[in-house]
Protein backbone atom coordinates (compact mmCIF):
# COMPACT_ATOMS: atom_id res chain seq x y z
CA UNK A 1 0.00 0.00 0.00
CA UNK A 2 1.35 3.50 -1.15
CA UNK A 3 0.59 6.47 1.00
CA UNK A 4 -1.34 8.74 -0.23
CA UNK A 5 -0.48 12.12 -1.18
CA UNK A 6 -1.96 15.23 -0.68
CA UNK A 7 -1.65 17.96 -2.82
CA UNK A 8 0.70 21.05 -0.58
CA UNK A 9 -0.62 24.76 -0.14
CA UNK A 10 1.39 27.02 -1.87
CA UNK A 11 1.12 30.49 -0.32
CA UNK A 12 1.54 33.96 -1.43
CA UNK A 13 1.72 37.42 0.85
CA UNK A 14 -1.32 38.71 1.94
CA UNK A 15 -2.23 41.58 0.43
CA UNK A 16 -3.11 44.08 3.84
CA UNK A 17 -4.60 46.93 1.55
CA UNK A 18 -7.18 44.68 0.60
CA UNK A 19 -7.97 43.17 3.95
CA UNK A 20 -8.62 46.83 5.23
CA UNK A 21 -10.74 47.33 2.23
CA UNK A 22 -12.92 44.73 2.66
CA UNK A 23 -13.06 45.46 6.61
CA UNK A 24 -14.38 49.58 5.99
CA UNK A 25 -17.02 48.76 3.75
CA UNK A 26 -17.82 45.43 6.08
CA UNK A 27 -17.81 48.43 8.50
CA UNK A 28 -19.42 51.25 7.15
CA UNK A 29 -21.67 49.16 4.54
CA UNK A 30 -22.61 46.56 6.26
CA UNK A 31 -26.35 47.30 8.38
CA UNK A 32 -28.72 44.76 9.89
CA UNK A 33 -28.90 41.54 8.43
CA UNK A 34 -29.52 42.16 4.46
CA UNK A 35 -25.81 43.30 4.15
CA UNK A 36 -23.82 40.72 6.32
CA UNK A 37 -20.40 40.24 4.46
CA UNK A 38 -18.29 42.42 2.22
CA UNK A 39 -15.45 41.37 -0.41
CA UNK A 40 -12.64 43.44 -2.02
CA UNK A 41 -10.81 42.58 -5.20
CA UNK A 42 -7.93 43.48 -6.43
CA UNK A 43 -7.96 44.10 -10.32
CA UNK A 44 -5.38 42.77 -12.94
CA UNK A 45 -4.44 47.00 -13.38
CA UNK A 46 -4.14 47.42 -9.35
CA UNK A 47 -7.81 49.10 -8.71
CA UNK A 48 -9.84 47.69 -5.50
CA UNK A 49 -13.27 46.63 -6.66
CA UNK A 50 -15.71 46.18 -3.21
CA UNK A 51 -19.72 44.81 -3.03
CA UNK A 52 -21.70 43.48 0.05
CA UNK A 53 -23.49 40.70 0.21
CA UNK A 54 -27.55 40.48 -0.25
CA UNK A 55 -28.36 38.34 2.34
CA UNK A 56 -32.20 36.43 1.43
CA UNK A 57 -33.66 33.49 2.73
CA UNK A 58 -34.20 31.94 -1.15
CA UNK A 59 -30.37 32.59 -1.21
CA UNK A 60 -29.18 35.52 -2.03
CA UNK A 61 -25.95 35.97 -3.77
CA UNK A 62 -22.49 36.12 -1.37
CA UNK A 63 -20.73 39.40 -1.48
CA UNK A 64 -18.30 37.18 -3.73
CA UNK A 65 -20.53 37.03 -6.40
CA UNK A 66 -21.56 40.47 -6.25
CA UNK A 67 -18.03 41.65 -6.38
CA UNK A 68 -17.64 40.06 -9.86
CA UNK A 69 -20.27 41.76 -11.46
CA UNK A 70 -19.43 45.02 -9.42
CA UNK A 71 -15.72 44.76 -10.88
CA UNK A 72 -17.51 43.94 -14.51
CA UNK A 73 -19.39 47.18 -14.26
CA UNK A 74 -15.99 49.08 -13.94
CA UNK A 75 -14.65 46.93 -16.70
CA UNK A 76 -12.33 44.74 -13.96
CA UNK A 77 -13.15 41.30 -16.14
CA UNK A 78 -9.34 40.30 -14.51
CA UNK A 79 -9.18 39.52 -10.94
CA UNK A 80 -5.46 38.72 -8.81
CA UNK A 81 -6.83 38.54 -4.88
CA UNK A 82 -10.25 38.71 -3.16
CA UNK A 83 -10.89 38.44 0.00
CA UNK A 84 -14.50 38.70 2.55
CA UNK A 85 -15.08 40.11 5.65
CA UNK A 86 -17.75 39.72 7.69
CA UNK A 87 -19.33 42.80 9.33
CA UNK A 88 -19.20 43.01 13.28
CA UNK A 89 -15.32 43.01 13.34
CA UNK A 90 -15.76 39.12 12.71
CA UNK A 91 -12.43 39.34 9.91
CA UNK A 92 -11.67 37.27 7.27
CA UNK A 93 -14.20 34.80 6.28
CA UNK A 94 -13.69 32.06 3.73
CA UNK A 95 -15.70 31.74 0.52
CA UNK A 96 -18.43 29.11 0.92
CA UNK A 97 -18.39 25.83 -1.60
CA UNK A 98 -20.86 27.72 -4.36
CA UNK A 99 -18.38 30.90 -4.62
CA UNK A 100 -15.14 28.40 -4.76
CA UNK A 101 -17.06 27.14 -7.80
CA UNK A 102 -17.76 30.12 -9.68
CA UNK A 103 -14.54 31.85 -8.73
CA UNK A 104 -12.38 28.98 -9.73
CA UNK A 105 -14.63 29.16 -13.64
CA UNK A 106 -14.60 32.72 -13.55
CA UNK A 107 -10.81 33.02 -12.78
CA UNK A 108 -9.08 29.71 -12.45
CA UNK A 109 -5.63 31.75 -11.26
CA UNK A 110 -6.85 34.09 -8.52
CA UNK A 111 -5.49 34.09 -5.21
CA UNK A 112 -7.73 34.07 -1.90
CA UNK A 113 -7.03 35.31 1.48
CA UNK A 114 -8.18 33.17 4.12
CA UNK A 115 -7.65 32.40 7.76
CA UNK A 116 -7.72 34.63 10.77
CA UNK A 117 -5.33 36.82 12.59
CA UNK A 118 -1.94 35.97 12.37
CA UNK A 119 -2.70 32.43 10.38
CA UNK A 120 -4.46 35.03 7.54
CA UNK A 121 -2.60 33.61 4.11
CA UNK A 122 -3.58 34.23 0.13
CA UNK A 123 -4.09 30.80 -1.30
CA UNK A 124 -4.91 29.57 -4.78
CA UNK A 125 -8.50 29.31 -5.61
CA UNK A 126 -7.62 25.81 -6.97
CA UNK A 127 -6.17 24.90 -3.08
CA UNK A 128 -9.66 25.76 -1.78
CA UNK A 129 -10.99 23.44 -4.08
CA UNK A 130 -9.27 20.37 -5.27
CA UNK A 131 -9.98 18.03 -7.49
CA UNK A 132 -12.36 20.51 -8.55
CA UNK A 133 -15.20 20.42 -11.95
CA UNK A 134 -13.88 23.05 -14.18
CA UNK A 135 -16.66 23.91 -15.88
CA UNK A 136 -14.84 25.29 -18.95
CA UNK A 137 -13.36 21.52 -19.68
CA UNK A 138 -16.72 20.62 -20.14
CA UNK A 139 -18.30 22.93 -22.82
CA UNK A 140 -18.96 22.53 -26.00
CA UNK A 141 -15.95 23.57 -28.53
CA UNK A 142 -17.80 26.13 -31.25
CA UNK A 143 -14.88 26.19 -33.60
Amino acid sequence: MTPQTHPVEQTHPVDHELVQAAADVARTRCRGDNHTMAAAARARDGRIVTAVNAYHFTGGPCAELVLIDAAATVGAYELDTIVAVGDRDRGVVPPCGRCRQVLLDYFPDLRVIVGTGARTRTVRITDLLPESYVWADHQLDTD
